[in-house]
């Protein structure tokens, strides 16, 4: 103990909850270990022009008390700024130039695998960092906080949204952030009972999506003594076909080259109508269920929903939290430890646990494996479900964390 006088906390990339949850878990363990912890406003943009600021806002008792750990945010302010990418070749030497003028002798940086990109780039050229692994999206190595308060709120959407559509007999299919990888979308539907869950991780086979479609919201509407049902999907705006092309459209890059998406559930309840307007089946069913009005509603309406960023707003869950508080508090430990360049895993047993960042930011995927494991629960995941074959074994290690 004892190594460092002073840290900088970041957070960058994209807000979801725990983030402050890190900050005030790093202010706490660095107040109990008489290290001063600053906040770097405004993520990488921050870092790069910490030389000009003329003061930064200490994390003292009184400034963290005020560091609400369920604001599903961030105190210290987001940029999605790409260290390498800047057009500076001083940039690293007015970075250093910038820790030297507040005497900040390692950093805290939260954020996803774009982040901790940037944290591998700053550690080889001489800045001391630990990553707190961050993105609701979960797709790196470890957990990151984030992942859970979005799940929760992506099921409450879901859940939530099947109000207007038994209302209306539609079927509604709500969008979610995750990019390339269906983590969030695949956990929120699966606890919101949504019918089908699209995710990039399944090529989508429109056949076997639209036969599912046929049979649940048929059967709901026929059996129901006033002719009411509805017909939930779930989908992550990564979704791909079996050609691997992205149904999303895209509004341009953002600074580290990646597409920004939209346009998912647009693509998807297009195909749906389409297929509908030209099955005959469909027609009789409107007419059985006194629905059909020629010229005016022949098809069953399909709309989609997106959320956006309020999957990311609000509040974080309490599993988030106490997540958050642990891993910024293990890396203002790390950093005083001398450990820099990694991704903090878990604290659990009295053990701080961390891996290399650079192994840390390797996108993980849905394990197709669990989508066999639902799919024998009748969800659909874009194809033709696949035969669940269990392979059974007894657990002999320690239960040490319960999440």
């Amino acid at each position: 103990m004892g190594r460092l006088k002073n840290i900088g906390i970041i957070t960058s990339g994209g807000d979801c909850g725990g983030l402050n949850a890190v900050v005030r878990g790093a202010a706490k363990a660095a107040l109990s270990r008489g290290i001063g912890a600053y906040i770097i406003p405004s993520g990488y943009a921050g870092l790069y022009n910490l030389v000009d600021f003329e003061k930064l806002v200490l994390l003292d008792e009184e400034r963290t008390d005020h560091v609400n750990s369920a604001f599903a945010g961030s105190d210290a302010g987001h940029s999605r700024v790409k260290i390498s990418g800047i057009e500076d070749p001083e940039k690293y030497d007015r970075i250093l130039l910038g820790l030297r003028k507040f005497n900040i002798d390692g950093l805290v940086i939260s954020g996803g695998d774009d982040t901790g990109s940037v944290v591998v780039d700053l550690v080889q050229n001489g800045i001391s960092c630990v990553h707190a692994p961050k993105t609701m999206d979960l797709d790196l190595q470890t957990y990151s906080v984030g992942g859970d308060s979005a799940i929760n709120k992506i099921a409450r959407i879901v859940e939530d949204i099947k109000t207007t559509g038994k209302t209306h007999n539609r079927i509604m299919i709500v969008e979610v952030f995750g990019r390339y990888a269906g983590h969030t979308a695949f956990r929120g539907g699966v606890a919101a009972d949504a019918d089908c869950i699209l995710i990039p991780e399944v090529a989508v086979d429109f056949n076997a999506v639209y036969e599912h479609i046929k049979h649940y919201y048929m059967r709901r509407i026929l059996n129901s003594d006033v002719n009411a049902g509805t017909y939930v999907m779930v989908v992550a705006e990564g979704v791909r076909d079996d050609e691997g092309k992205v149904f999303s459209e895209s509004g341009g890059t953002d600074s580290f080259g990646h597409a920004k998406l939209s346009g998912a559930a647009r693509a998807v309840r297009g195909r749906i109508e389409h297929m509908m307007k030209n099955d005959p089946e469909i027609r009789q069913f409107m007419r059985v269920t006194g629905m059909f009005v020629p010229g005016v509603f022949e098809t069953p309406e399909v709309r989609e929903v997106i959320p956006g960023h309020m999957v990311r707003s609000g509040s974080t869950s309490a599993y988030d939290v106490n997540f958050g508080k642990e891993i910024g508090a293990a890396a203002v430990i790390l950093l005083d430890e001398g450990v820099c360049g990694v991704t903090v895993v878990e604290v659990s047993g009295g053990k701080i646990r961390y891996i290399p960042t650079e192994q840390a930011i390797v996108q993980r995927s849905v394990d197709l494996n669990d989508v066999t494991f639902y799919e024998q629960m009748d969800i659909c995941f874009g194809r033709a479900p696949r035969k669940y074959v269990p392979a059974l074994e007894k657990y002999e290690g320690p239960v040490e964390r319960f999440m």
